[in-house]
């Protein structure tokens, strides 16, 4: 039996939206115990060595640790097409994405890649995911493979379009539900996996293969729903010549009973009042990709519109269009582009952006248990560690607040500044030395990766 862990650092999380009036918490030189992959107590050191006089001490002082990170929206098969610069969304789809997207036909390829893109998932302090997955079946299964092994909290699944692709990505409503049903039977519920229903967008998912998503979504009440909205005018456009009898964009998912709770749309940068208000009544959720959006000149999120409606937000990286797999670098895009809006935008604070990137992802992903540090919560968590001397290592050590705190690291903290991930309480990455061999070898095995 593993033994508890006493974690002592600096803490600091959001346990309360700070859109709804919460503060982030600050805990310094604090503790926490962990036992079973689950906080039992978050206080003071002393009282914690009391209380858990057997527990194996982890010195965390050097850093500060943070909540695990919760991407909404994530391309799986973007990896290798990352940093196409240059050209707005169907251009950039046609030059950089969709060619490479069209290798995973390969299974071989596709083995090699998954455990790359979770490693880089987990290097960036990202415990929690939405993975917008693969055209291709036999992708999925190594995906599926690789992320079980990974200790990852993985929700993905099969990606179909039937029309406006490259020819090798094409499939049809009969083999959508077939595969579909075999992956959601081999890997839902297993582990940390969750399978979520993808079409690609409406642009490519004719009438029919969104009829068979939407038998597939019914087909279980606990399966999950992901895709394309209102990221690019010219893709708006095309949807609304493509579906004439439909309110909006939309309402060419909702037409098929599949906007819910367990929705999540990425972008939605373009959405109108009605489709926000649609979104709010039915629950759904919305991944705000800042750097995507930025890269591609899809315009400027309107956060406010979003929160005034009451629809739910959280932070999602792309990858293929954004510019890595920290979202870190996400939330600080999201902070520029809500200045750059003026009294259209949102003034974000420090706090904001940890909820956004933490908490809120995990409620937009029904992740109960996940995305703040209290008490009965999952140990899932980061330790940021800046590099000594670094321009973050100057303005960390001056932090006297969770603002503070905050500020610096998101707007100074890269990947290379996670020490280490943990899921559930499991060691998930560790960047070579850290907390030394003593305490390396203090922390729970690492869990395995493929490849």
């Amino acid at each position: 039996m593993v033994p508890s862990q006493l974690y002592r650092a600096t803490v600091v999380d959001t346990p309360v939206s700070p859109f709804e009036g919460g503060e982030a918490r600050y805990d310094a030189d604090s503790a926490i115990v962990v036992e079973g992959g689950v906080i039992r107590f978050r206080g003071a050191f002393d009282e914690a060595s009391r209380r858990h006089p057997d527990a194996t001490v982890v010195d965390l002082r050097d850093g500060v640790l943070l909540p695990g990170l919760v991407d909404t929206h994530v391309h799986f098969p973007q990896l290798r097409s990352m940093a196409g610069l240059g050209l707005p969304l169907l251009d950039w789809l046609d030059r950089y994405t969709l060619p490479e997207e069209t290798r995973f036909v390969d299974d071989a390829y596709a083995r090699e890649v998954a455990p790359q893109f979770l490693n880089a998932l987990a290097a960036a302090g990202t415990t929690s995911a939405l993975v917008f997955g693969s055209h291709f079946a036999g992708a999925m299964r190594e995906f599926f493979g690789a992320a079980s092994s990974s200790g990852l909290r993985i929700t993905s699944g099969l990606v179909v379009g039937d029309r406006m692709l490259l020819d090798g990505l094409y499939t049809t409503p009969e083999r959508a539900r077939e595969e579909a049903a075999a992956l959601v039977e081999a890997w839902h519920g297993r582990g940390r996996l969750r399978y979520a229903v993808t079409p690609r967008f409406s642009l490519s998912a004719s009438d029919d293969l969104l009829a068979a998503c939407s038998d597939t979504f019914a087909s279980r009440d606990d399966l999950w729903f992901t895709s394309h909205l209102n990221e690019n005018a010219a893709e708006v456009d095309t949807v609304a010549s493509l579906f004439p009898d439909r309110r909006d964009y939309l309402d060419t998912y909702d037409h098929h009973g599949l906007v819910n709770r367990r929705s999540v749309f990425a972008h939605s940068v373009h959405t109108t009042v009605p489709e926000l208000a649609r979104m709010a009544e039915a629950g759904a959720s919305v991944a705000h990709c800042p750097t995507s959006n930025s890269a591609l000149g899809s315009g400027l999120f309107p956060l406010r519109r979003h929160l005034d409606a009451g629809v739910r937000v959280a932070l999602g990286t792309d990858v293929g269009a954004g510019n890595g797999f920290s979202l870190f670098k996400d939330g600080i895009q999201a902070y520029f582009m809500q200045m750059l809006l003026g009294p259209d935008g949102v003034q974000l604070e420090p706090a904001h952006l940890l909820y956004l990137a933490t908490l809120a992802g995990a409620e937009a992903l029904g992740l109960e248990g996940v995305g703040h540090l209290g008490v009965g919560m999952q140990f899932d968590a980061i330790h940021v560690r800046p590099a000594p001397g670094s321009a973050y290592d100057i303005v960390l050590s001056r932090s006297e607040s969770a603002g503070d705190v905050l500020a610096r690291t998101f707007a100074l903290a890269t990947t290379h500044d996670v020490a280490a991930t943990w899921v559930g309480g499991d060691l998930v990455h560790a960047r070579s030395s850290v907390l030394g061999d003593e305490g390396a070898s203090a922390l729970t095995d690492p869990v395995p990766l493929h490849g």
